[in-house]
């Protein structure tokens, strides 16, 4: 007989990691000194009821006739029960046998009445029966369960599988490791089937829940330990925020009615003091038998790890006597016995736990938290406590955990607000459960009035204000309003108020006005013994960069050169906070991306959030421009998902300072229209300063620089730099340069000496480099504005800010040229040209090209920029050329399709095509020019 199938051939089942089983199975089947028997064992919900399934439907698609049939407990008394599952669709060709066999196999499949058939007689007129099936075609015998098969079923089965060679008839059956039942497979080939592997139980868990939070995803497949029937399961009991890493899984995970029912049996059966002691080891975790003992004594009067060895024997947990552990055989084992427990035996295991482990205080705080029924303060406090330093490590959700039970066990109402709303404003600032944070505010409000006015309840408010329709004047006043009322003393290690300060500052900054700062300094100035040093440095490098004392510089990178060190991400946020406007943010890169990692891993979504936008920001100056975008996308769609829609415009401005500088004039005044038509409503200047500095970047990538100049100066006017404001800083080259060419040369120059007289160039040198720029343009001795242009390009950073430094190159050069000096003009122009290429710049590398025509250099192989296409521009070129659409491309590149759609915007210029359909001929011509340059 031949049951090989492609689906059995391992050419791609549709069980996931099954092919190589499958393979074997029809291999074992078909070989030639098979007896066409085979039977399939494997663990409880391991799949081989799956795998019989599949290679019944693939025997039946070849030709073959299947006879399926399964054991059933509660059958397991009725005579001949599974024999008539299976035999029952032959009973046509019953009218073939003889009157001997036909009554025989009637009778025993309850088809007709008389006296019980002899065995021998039955078990022969099955064979010609199933002889005379196999005539037409192959028949395949498949029975799951054989431990449940009744007796006398077993009985015709085990003979009719010992008799199967050269008869055309194959018998496949499953049964669970362990079990024993009435067929008797002594002698029978078994293929044990294992665990799938760790890259198929990914696979299957993706495909069949693909919004699990990479951590949670982790956490299952740990648990399951490649059962399929586990990963399938166990997602179905985890809460909406559990799912997405944003409330805590349980230390044992809760199993579904059909998990329950593979294993909870077993634990039952064993004697109660075993129980017990596994409970302890289920909630303990570690499985460290030191601890277990003394918490048996605890628990049940005296020293009972003996009689673990029952458990033992039964193959539910393994002993180490030389390590001192214990190890359960498989972790749903432990979650069975969780749930096979009482409330009650729960509580007192916790409370045996806190004893046994006084030397460990967090631990300690959350045994006690399980076993306390009624509001007990001192146990609140632990728990308060013990949230603080999960906090300290960073994690966030489980701190929310842990004061969220804290208030729960608080007897007063003032202590139960006070914990409810330190949750909720972790939910706000960290964790990205917005929509919990209301509900606990309102907790707080009904525990106590005054309570929930208190200074995170406060921050929570402003944060859900901002991600709703509220305005940010009202959120200044709340927040300003809570301060001054709180009972902080300015103790300036309050928690809550420096929380509340570094809110503030943002709610200032977003603002954009001069008048609402002084609330802010004022408080700061009031803390004591001395306001916390990221608060003074931001009040500086954040609130108003232009006026940035050196101190507070130095003070920024003696703290920064320790930021590799830090395990807190909010304190990383705010480090990149204060980071920004002095360009510093690449010295926090890693720790950026480490937070990015554990944001796409389920992390901290505001966290995730905070670490792409200082990522888009360092990159745009950097030159990292095809990250810029990728990233802000990624930024987007966390925004969308979360809730934090506040943050959304910081995404628009960074894709729009890119599109901009790529001359993508249209796009760029969409997002800048988006950002503005947003923030207007709300009074977000910051916002809308920001929008300015797009338009004014695109305004000057075109030419149009009298447009740039009016977009810079509705950011700070010509000859000033405007308190609070910190995007006067990257605007004043833009000012300066539309400036000079709009024929107001007199602004220029005020502007020059206003940036000479704040010390700008002191701040950074990408600013250094920026400001030497300036100053070069508006020197009318061309000799003196030479001089300063190469001094400023042979600064040691420079090259560090390639943009910046093309854009300088490419006055240097238009100056040189225009000076005559047409031969010196060519290296910073080529310079500046390279540069503009690679980052598809080609409005700018359009100038650098016109100059260099116009000062007589020769420009051979102009590819319109072709040459500057990257690796992932030309897969994506080719692949939009060869017909797939956005999505088919982002499918095959794992990106979205909003990036593919970014790329082909870059991709047309460069190219110098404008549609899809050229891109194929432009696409070989290029190829053409790089074979034959």
């Amino acid at each position: 007989m031949n049951f090989t199938h492609p689906v059995l051939s391992g050419a791609g089942s549709p069980l996931v990691g099954r092919d190589g089983d499958l393979e074997r199975i029809s291999r074992l089947l078909d070989a030639p000194d098979s007896n066409g028997a085979l039977l399939v064992s494997g663990e409880a919900g391991v799949g081989k009821s799956a795998v019989l399934d599949v290679v019944a439907e693939t025997a039946a698609a070849a030709g073959s006739f299947v006879l399926r049939a399964g054991g059933v407990q509660f059958e397991a008394d009725i005579s001949y029960s599974t024999l008539n599952q299976a035999l029952l669709p032959l009973r046509d060709g019953m009218v073939h046998l003889d009157g001997t066999h036909r009554a025989a196999v009637r009778v025993a499949l309850g088809l007709s009445g008389g006296r019980p058939p002899e065995r021998a007689v039955l078990f022969d007129a099955i064979m010609v029966l199933l002889r005379q099936t196999a005539e037409d075609s192959p028949v395949l015998i498949v029975v799951d369960d054989l431990p449940w098969v009744d007796r006398a079923s077993a009985a015709a089965l085990t003979f009719v599988a010992r008799q199967l060679s050269s008869t055309g008839v194959g018998f496949l059956g499953s049964f669970r490791t362990g079990t024993v039942g009435f067929f008797e497979n002594d002698g029978l080939p078994v293929h044990v089937l294992p665990p799938l592997d760790r890259a198929s139980a990914a696979h299957l868990s993706k495909a069949r829940f693909p919004g699990l939070a990479g951590q949670v995803r982790r956490r299952l497949l740990d648990a399951a330990q490649g059962n399929p029937l586990a990963l399938l399961e166990l997602p179905k009991e985890l809460g909406a925020d559990q799912s997405a890493s944003l409330g805590v899984l349980p230390p044992v995970l809760a199993l579904s009615d059909r998990l329950q029912s593979l294993y909870t049996s077993r634990v039952h059966n064993l004697p109660a003091t075993t129980q017990q002691l596994l409970l302890l080891a289920a909630l303990e975790g570690s499985g460290d038998l030191d601890v277990l003992a003394v918490a048996a004594c605890e628990m049940l009067g005296r020293d009972a790890l003996e009689t673990l060895t029952s458990a033992e024997h039964d193959q539910l947990v393994q002993l180490n006597r030389d390590s001192r552990r214990l190890t359960f055989r498989h972790p749903l084992i432990r979650s069975a016995v969780f749930e096979s427990s009482t409330s009650t035996r729960r509580r007192a295991a916790h409370l045996a736990l806190a004893h046994a482990l006084s030397d460990k205080p967090e631990t300690r705080a959350w045994h006690l938290g399980e076993a306390t029924l009624k509001p007990e303060e001192s146990v609140a406090a632990l728990l308060e406590d013990a949230a603080h330093r999960i906090l300290g490590r960073g994690d966030a959700v489980a701190a929310v955990a842990a004061l969220t039970r804290a208030a729960d066990l608080s007897p007063r109402g003032p202590d139960r607000a006070r914990r409810l709303t330190e949750a909720a404003y972790l939910g706000a600032e960290a964790t990205g459960t917005l929509h919990n944070v209301h509900d606990l505010l309102e907790e707080a409000q009904r525990a106590d009035a005054d309570g929930g006015r208190s200074l995170h309840a406060a921050a929570a408010a402003v944060q859900l204000l901002l991600n709703s329709d509220g305005d940010i004047t009202t959120a200044h006043h709340l927040l300003v309003g809570a301060i001054r009322q709180g009972t902080h003393g300015y103790d300036a290690h309050d928690a809550a108020l420096t929380d509340a300060l570094h809110l503030l500052l943002l709610v200032c900054f977003f603002a954009g006005r001069e008048e609402l700062w002084p609330a802010f300094h004022e408080t700061l100035a009031l803390l004591r013994p001395e306001p916390p040093a990221l608060l003074s440095i931001a009040s500086e490098t954040f609130a108003d960069p232009a006026r940035t004392r050196e101190m507070t510089l130095l003070m920024l990178d003696r703290i920064l050169d320790e930021a590799g060190t830090e395990d807190d991400p909010a304190w990383l946020i705010r480090m990149g906070t204060v980071s920004i406007f002095t360009d510093r943010l690449a010295l926090l890169r890693d720790t950026s991306w480490r937070l990015v990692g554990e944001g796409r891993d389920g992390g901290p979504v505001r966290r995730h959030l905070g670490g792409l936008m200082h990522l888009c920001l360092d990159d745009y100056v950097t030159g990292r421009w095809d990250e810029v975008v990728q990233l802000a996308d990624e930024g987007l769609e966390a925004c969308s998902r979360s809730g934090y829609t506040f943050d959304t415009w910081y995404y628009w401005y960074c894709k729009g300072l890119v599109v901009a500088s790529r001359g993508d004039a249209r796009t760029a005044g969409e997002l800048a229209d988006l950002m503005t038509g947003w923030a207007a409503p709300r009074g977000l200047r910051a916002t809308l300063r920001c929008a300015d500095h797009v338009r004014a970047v695109a305004c000057a990538a075109s030419g149009d620089f009298a447009q740039a100049l009016r977009h810079t100066e509705a950011i700070s006017p010509a000859g000033r730099l405007a308190p609070y404001v910190p995007q006067a800083l990257w605007v004043f080259f833009d000012l300066v340069e539309s400036a000079v060419r709009a024929n107001r040369r007199a602004d220029a120059v005020a502007h020059v000496d206003a940036l000479r007289q704040a010390g700008v160039r002191g701040i950074s040198s990408r600013l250094a480099l920026l400001v030497g720029g300036a100053t070069a343009l508006v020197r009318e001795d061309d000799e003196e504005a030479a001089q300063l242009f190469r001094a400023t390009l042979a600064e040691q950073d420079a090259r560090l800010w390639p943009f910046d430094m093309a854009r300088v190159q490419l006055a240097y050069g238009e100056r040189l040229r225009r000076a005559r000096a047409a031969v010196e003009s060519k290296g910073p122009l080529m310079e500046a040209l390279r540069t503009f290429q690679r980052l598809g710049a080609l409005p700018w590398a359009e100038r650098a090209s016109n100059e260099l025509r116009a000062a007589g250099h020769a420009m051979h192989g102009e590819d319109h920029g072709g040459g500057a296409l990257t690796p992932q521009e030309r897969e994506i070129a080719k692949l939009a050329a060869g017909g797939l659409t956005n999505k088919q491309i982002a499918e095959r590149l794992y990106i979205s399709h909003r990036t593919v759609g970014a790329h082909l915007y870059q991709i047309y210029p460069k190219l110098g095509i404008t549609s899809r359909v050229a891109l194929q001929d432009a696409l070989a011509a290029l190829e053409n020019t790089e074979r034959n340059p």
